[in-house]
């Protein structure tokens, strides 16, 4: 399969079995922003669980967090971003579509979209920063911006969490939320997007740590990447070159999955030293110290960071869980994803509309639901054609209520990856389930 076509085949599925939609595509789209639909959001939602799990319900040593999106202007003075938030933006003289100037289709001079040739001048910085305004007047006094990412507000809040929830140095704070970057040339897909969600955890520890803690903190992130079901040969790390890290950084190093379109970053291990807390000291005037009671010692943490791309993890399972595969003289597409990420666990069928089978299987899908197991019922079609639909959706299991149902309680239970099939007890559908879900 041609890469192209994987992609173009993926984005079709997902509107197809309502994963992802564009924006507001009745009145033509809203460029490089998308709608998740009934299962994209279930998908979305399950990996955000599975992170928060991780980091914050399994550990003693990290706070949750829920920053708001709207903020001081004076923290993005503090943090860089008003200064150095800008990428070289060269505009077409034809069709005056902008473009990032350093991707390889526009340094070459000619437009990627209408083709003329020498079509630029001189680039000029573009800050990527949404800008708005709080507040009756619009003026540069009441100019706030959208957030272009999540962590400011936990450096912010460092020593509130820190106080109410009696930690010691080391430990973290984590946050999920959204963010939003004016880019240039988004695209890919989900890749690359003006409005995205990030999953953040800083990690405050004592200088001299930092390098054993980023460390643990790279080997941690790696593990759980393959925990989604992942295949690791798409996996590598790639450790950000001098000359590329980030203004903040004192190492960095990249979680890149092989898409497609190449490797591409879904999350970053970064050591920012002492940077932000410092200077949002500097432009605050407030202490960003810690104060270790038993000793006395006063320091500003040093901050080993994990950020991961909740959009991109999404396109990274996604694309992971695509196949296309020949079973029984037929093409089947379908989505292996892990079961514990699944937007639905089960399927469950009625062989046929008589002999009270669509009863006894809604009785057996809404006693799912009740339980918290998300499951589709569905009557429509031949039964071929009902598990194709839900191999598509990565439904892991389907349940058939037949005609021997009736005559001894047992349904039964397909495999969405062997296509093995097995008969249990009605009633013990549930437990199967809830066995191999955690």
């Amino acid at each position: 399969m041609a890469e192209n076509d994987l992609m173009d085949k993926l984005v079709s599925l997902c509107k197809r079995r309502g994963y992802i939609f564009q924006s507001s595509e009745i009145y033509g789209g809203t460029g490089s922003v998308w709608d998740y639909g009934p299962l994209g959001v279930e998908l979305k939602n399950n990996i955000k669980a599975f992170w928060w799990q991780a980091m914050v319900l399994e550990r003693d040593d990290i706070e949750g967090l829920d920053a708001a999106i709207l903020m001081h202007p004076r923290v993005w003075e503090a943090s860089g971003h008003v200064e150095g938030f800008t990428d070289p933006l060269v505009e077409c003289r034809q069709c005056h579509r902008r473009f990032r100037a350093d991707v390889p289709e526009v340094e070459g001079g000619q437009c990627p979209t209408c083709g003329t040739r020498d079509a630029f001048g001189e680039p000029r910085l573009f800050n990527l920063m949404f800008r708005t305004f709080m507040g009756p007047v619009e003026n540069a006094a009441s100019q706030v911006y959208l957030r272009p990412e999540t962590a400011q507000g936990i450096y912010v809040n460092f020593l509130n969490v820190q106080g109410a929830a009696r930690q010691k140095v080391p430990f973290g704070i984590a946050q999920i939320g959204k963010a939003f970057r004016n880019e240039i040339t988004p695209g890919n897909f989900i890749f690359r997007t003006r409005e995205f969600e990030q999953a953040e955890m800083q990690y405050f520890v004592e200088p001299g740590s930092d390098d054993e803690w980023f460390e643990y903190w790279k080997e941690a992130r790696w593990k759980w990447q393959l925990s989604l079901g992942l295949r690791e040969e798409r996996l590598r790390f790639q450790q950000h070159a001098p000359d590329e890290l980030a203004h903040y950084a004192k190492v960095a190093f990249d979680i890149e999955y092989e898409f497609p379109f190449g490797w591409k970053e879904f999350e970053g291990i970064h050591n920012r030293t002492d940077f932000d807390l410092a200077r949002h000291q500097q432009y605050s005037g407030k202490r960003m110290e810690y104060i270790d009671a038993p000793t006395n010692k006063r320091f500003i943490p040093f901050v080993v960071e994990t950020s991961l791309g909740i959009d991109r993890t999404l396109l990274v399972v996604l694309t992971d869980a695509y196949h296309e595969e020949v079973v029984e003289g037929e093409e089947r597409v379908v989505l292996r994803l892990a079961p514990t990420l699944a937007p639905l666990k089960v399927a469950v069928f009625p062989l046929v509309k008589k002999d009270g089978l669509p009863e006894m299987a809604e009785k057996l899908h809404k006693e799912l639901r009740a339980a918290a197991v998300p499951s589709f019922y569905d009557a429509a079609g031949s039964i071929g054609r009902r598990y194709r639909r839900q191999d598509e959706a990565g439904t892991p299991w389907c349940v058939t209520v037949d005609g021997q149902s009736n005559e001894d309680g047992t349904v039964t239970i397909r495999d969405r990856d062997s296509l093995e099939q097995i008969r249990v007890p009605a009633e013990g559908v549930l437990g199967w389930i809830r066995e191999r879900l955690r």
